[in-house]
C-alpha cells in the first residue's frame, strides 16, 4: 500500500467563493451552488468558460452540468463525486489536484451546497427513510432497531468508550465546543460572530445524547462554498497568491463503517485518519511538530479528541491533557468556523483562507 504520493505542489487553489450562512437561505440549492462557484470564479480572475473539470460530494444534490449550464462553463473533461459527508470535503481538493497533476482538467472547481436547516435536516435519523435493499443501507439494520437513529447517537457510543478508557470528561469536549466558539466570534462571516460562550456555557446546554450536549453537535445550516484549483504554473499568472497543495490523502480503515465502526477490537481511535495522516506526513515531507494550523473536522466534539491522537498532535489517550494544557490551547486552531459544526457547517474554505492570511486573526495566530 502507498505511503506518499506525488502531488506535491502540483496543483493550486486560487479562488474561494462562498454565500452567507443561514437558518433558512430562501432560494434552491442549485443557486446556492451557482452563486459560490460564480464567487469563487470571480475571486480566482478566471471565466467560467475557462473550468474544465468539477468536484462535489454524492450527497449534492446539485449535478455539475447544471451548474456548467447556468455559469456559462461548457464542456467538461473531469467530473467526480466523493462518498459520504462533511468529512469528505478535502478528498474534493486531492480529486481536483490529482486531475490537474495527470492533465486530464486544467481549470477545477469543488463545490458544495445544501439548505441543511430549511430541508432535509441529516440530524433528524434514519428512521424514516424507506427501506431500501442496498449494501449501503442495510448496515442500518445493525444499530437502528436498537435506537441509534442520529448521528449524535452514533457518535454517543464511541465518546462514552473513549471517556471509559481514558478518563477523559465532558468538560475537556467542551474545551473544544469552547475554542470553537471563540473563532467563530471573531468571524463576521459566521452564524455565532461576536458569541462566545464559556465552559460553564457548554455544561448547562441540554443533553442530546449522554455524553453529548447541545454545544457538543453539529449545527444544520443554509449554505455554499467552493474552491478554484489550477496547476502551480497559470496560478503565477493570476491576481491572488496561491496556496499550494503540498499533500492531500483519502483513508478508508479496515472494519470500517459510515460512523459506527463498532465491531473493530477498539472504537476509542479512528485508524482511518491515522491512515490519512501517514500519508499526508510523508507526502509533504513535514511531521506534527511542523504544523501551526490544524483546523479539524468537527461535526461533535468527541471526534476531535481522537483525531488530535490519529495526526500525532499527542499520544494515544493524551487528547484530554493537549486540550487542558491552557498555554497550548492559546496557540492553536482545532476547528475553523463552519456552518454546521459547533460554529458552522460542513464547507470548508477556511483552511485557504488562513494560507492566504484573510481569516480574521491569521496573522496573529496562524
Amino acid at each position: 500500500m502507498t505511503s506518499s504520493n506525488r502531488l506535491a505542489d502540483e496543483a493550486a487553489i486560487v479562488g474561494i467563493g462562498a454565500t452567507e450562512f443561514s437558518k433558512d437561505s430562501g432560494r434552491s440549492e442549485m443557486r446556492l451552488a451557482v452563486e459560490a462557484t460564480a464567487a469563487a470564479l470571480d475571486d480566482a480572475g478566471i471565466d467560467p468558460a475557462q473550468v474544465d473539470g468539477m468536484v462535489t460530494f454524492t450527497m449534492d444534490g446539485n449535478p455539475e452540468i447544471e451548474i456548467a449550464r447556468n455559469l456559462g462553463i461548457g464542456e467538461l473533461t473531469f467530473f467526480s463525486r466523493i462518498h459520504h459527508g462533511g468529512g469528505a470535503a478535502c478528498a474534493t481538493v486531492e480529486q481536483a489536484a490529482m486531475a490537474v497533476a495527470t492533465g486530464v482538467a486544467d481549470t477545477v472547481v469543488c463545490y458544495r451546497a445544501f439548505n441543511e436547516r430549511s430541508g432535509r435536516r441529516f440530524g433528524a435519523g434514519v428512521q424514516d427513510r424507506p427501506p431500501m435493499p442496498t449494501a449501503e443501507s442495510a448496515h442500518f439494520s445493525w444499530y437502528a432497531p436498537y435506537g441509534l437513529l442520529t448521528p449524535a447517537q452514533w457518535v454517543a457510543m464511541f465518546a462514552t468508550r473513549y471517556m471509559h478508557e481514558y478518563a477523559a470528561t465532558s468538560e475537556d469536549f467542551g474545551r473544544v465546543a469552547v475554542a470553537d466558539r471563540r473563532h467563530a466570534a471573531s468571524n463576521p462571516a459566521a452564524w455565532f460572530y461576536e458569541q462566545p460562550i464559556t465552559l460553564e456555557d457548554h455544561q448547562r446546554s441540554r443533553w442530546i445524547v449522554e455524553p453529548l450536549h447541545l454545544l457538543d453537535c453539529c449545527q444544520e445550516s443554509d449554505g455554499a462554498q467552493a474552491l478554484v484549483v489550477t496547476s502551480r504554473e497559470r496560478a503565477a499568472d493570476l491576481p491572488n497568491a496561491p496556496v499550494l497543495i503540498r499533500a492531500a490523502a483519502q483513508g478508508a480503515g479496515d472494519g470500517q463503517d459510515m460512523m459506527t465502526s463498532y465491531y473493530r477490537d477498539s472504537i476509542t481511535g479512528l485508524p482511518e485518519m491515522g491512515l490519512v495522516a501517514g500519508q499526508l506526513w510523508a507526502t509533504a515531507g513535514i511531521g506534527p511538530a511542523d504544523v501551526q494550523t490544524a483546523v479539524i473536522y468537527d461535526h461533535f466534539t468527541p471526534f476531535v479528541l481522537c483525531q488530535l491522537e490519529e495526526f500525532g498532535f499527542c499520544g494515544r489517550g493524551e487528547a484530554k491533557d493537549f486540550l487542558r494544557d491552557g498555554k497550548r490551547r492559546a496557540r492553536w486552531r482545532p476547528t475553523d468556523q463552519h456552518p454546521r459544526r459547533p460554529a458552522r457547517r460542513g464547507l470548508h474554505p477556511r483552511h485557504e483562507r488562513h494560507r492566504r492570511g484573510r481569516a480574521p486573526g491569521a496573522g496573529a495566530r496562524r
